[in-house]
């Protein structure tokens, strides 16, 4: 999880796309009151931010999916369930009453979809997360260095890909009216696309480049966002992922035009060193410095956020998958 594909460029693009934007703070208003909530699918979330789908969690904490949902659900925000992380998605679901989004990969033909997807409504799940840049599995070299292979990928338990491989739009839209549920497409990196997709009658567009680990030398999620919502045009909600590491990139994100950001790593991170607690714990510092970002922007709530309020700018850091803590004995993880 903390490495990309290949040389790590569009790994290194993501944490890089947040440190090219700069704010534009405004003074002499009244921030004594700050609220960072907002309202997504209907749900108050207590920040613009989601868990993202993790594969294989039981790798970080052994409840898995059911530590991520009980430290979303604990600190006030939603969970994505990623398709290829244990328990199962039925335990997952009953472990919390918090409403949560399934996130599909397609590992069959259409009765193994159909069958997938009945599966997921019967369990109470919200929404549907569709993931569309796996086409083909990426050359992630780190894993390869250090012998490490995920649970999805060892002898006798990689799924079939050629299922993903041959995912169409119209197989998009048979998959979306199957399910009947508001629906996502995780995986959109250009405008043209985001174009196609809301013509499609997608609800909810999904910026990501699945964190650096599918195509490399690809742009920062944070670079293709504004395209993508020139395209959208507010005909959909969108959601960005990639290199979210701070409260202040949370703030930017929504600056130029997110409804909320997904948490990849920093889940993971927190999960690893704590379980939910220290998931929690994650969430907290990240709320407690995006109060901080729009205090001393001059913002007091996030339908106040505009793009008028960040610029662009030079990084002053090496970007890498740590870079954004600078006081860090080494920097990064190798």
């Amino acid at each position: 999880m903390v490495g990309g594909s290949e040389s790590e460029t569009t790994l290194r693009r993501n944490r890089r796309a947040f440190d090219k934007v700069a704010f534009r703070p405004r003074i002499l208003v009244d921030v004594s009151h700050v609220d960072p909530s907002t309202t997504f699918m209907g749900q108050k979330l207590r920040i613009p931010a989601i868990l993202a789908p993790i594969g294989s969690l039981q790798v970080f904490d052994p409840a898995g999916g059911v530590a991520a949902t009980q430290a979303a659900t604990e600190f006030g925000i939603m969970h994505c369930l990623s398709s290829a992380t244990l328990p199962s998605l039925e335990e997952t679901a009953a472990a919390t009453p918090t409403p949560k989004i399934f996130q599909l990969y397609v590992h069959g033909d259409d009765d193994w979809t159909a069958d997938m997807i009945r599966r997921i409504k019967d369990s109470g799940y919200a929404a549907l997360a569709l993931t569309v840049d796996v086409a083909h599995y990426s050359r992630r070299e780190r894993p390869m260095i250090s012998r490490y292979m995920p649970p999805t990928r060892r002898a006798g338990t990689a799924p079939e890909r050629r299922w993903l491989a041959a995912l169409t739009w119209d197989s998009m839209d048979r998959i979306r009216d199957m399910a009947g549920l508001p629906f996502m497409l995780k995986g959109v990196q250009t405008a043209e696309d985001a174009e196609i997709a809301v013509a499609h009658g997608v609800e909810y567009i999904w910026a990501s480049n699945h964190g650096g680990r599918q195509i490399d030398h690809g742009l920062g999620s944070l670079e293709t966002l504004p395209e993508i919502v020139q395209a959208v045009g507010g005909r959909a909600r969108i959601i960005v992922d990639g290199g979210v590491q701070r409260g202040t990139d949370i703030l930017k994100a929504i600056a130029l035009g997110a409804d909320v950001v997904a948490l990849g790593r920093l889940q993971g991170w927190g999960l690893a060193a704590g379980g939910v607690a220290g998931c929690v714990r994650m969430l907290e510092i990240l709320e407690d410095e995006l109060i901080s970002a729009m205090g001393l922007t001059g913002l007091t709530s996030i339908d106040k956020v505009t793009p008028k309020y960040v610029c662009p700018a030079e990084p002053v850091t090496e970007a890498h998958e740590m870079s954004s803590w600078v006081n860090m004995p080494t920097g990064r993880i190798l």
